[in-house]
């Protein structure tokens, strides 16, 4: 059965780096089309759906936070050595937007009366909060304008993002292991 565990697991973290670096090489594609105005929105780690969060929330509901903890992490290393170099801007964002988003998504499953999606929602909500604080530190207080248009657009991202992940538990059940 750990076998079982520890390989699904494995195949999940792959899945969620090429989900990671595809979101991030399509956002680079939009940005340059969209032009300079909307280049400090979308670069720097910036605007995107969140979709390798999908494998974060299935782990977390299927196999628990140790697990879903260390798929996050990874994934954040794991891009950060192979598309965004350790260290980086995008690297920062990630890492400190993923510790907030994950501790309010744990936070929220934890509460009764939370959702899925909701849960979701605060992860993606949590992770603008994170990449403002490092696009503050590092690039001054103006950056904080489009705190709320980032927040706009992650409420409807983590909908999304939620949305696929309760579908995804459904399709995969047959093969996860339920261990809490």
């Amino acid at each position: 059965m750990e076998t079982k565990r520890l390989t699904l697991l494995a195949v999940l973290l792959a899945l969620s780096v090429i989900i990671n670096i595809v979101e991030r090489v399509v956002m680079l594609g939009i940005t340059s089309l969209l032009g300079p105005f909307f280049a400090p929105l979308l670069g720097a780690g910036g605007l995107r759906i969140g979709l390798a969060n999908i494998v974060v929330l299935l782990v977390l509901y299927t196999y628990g936070t140790r697990d879903a903890f260390a798929i996050l992490f990874m994934r954040v290393f794991l891009v950060g050595l192979l598309y965004t170099a350790l260290f980086s801007v995008p690297f920062f964002t990630s890492l400190v937007g993923g510790a907030i988003a994950f501790t309010l998504m744990v936070l929220f499953k934890s509460l009764k009366g939370f959702s899925l999606i909701s849960v979701s929602i605060m992860g993606a909500v949590g992770h603008v909060m994170g990449q403002m604080i490092v696009a503050v530190t590092i690039f001054g207080f103006f950056v904080i304008a489009y705190f709320p248009l980032m927040v706009l657009i992650s409420i409807p991202a983590g909908f999304v993002v939620g949305k696929i992940t309760i579908r995804m538990i459904e399709i995969l059940k047959p093969i996860t292991v339920k261990e809490y």
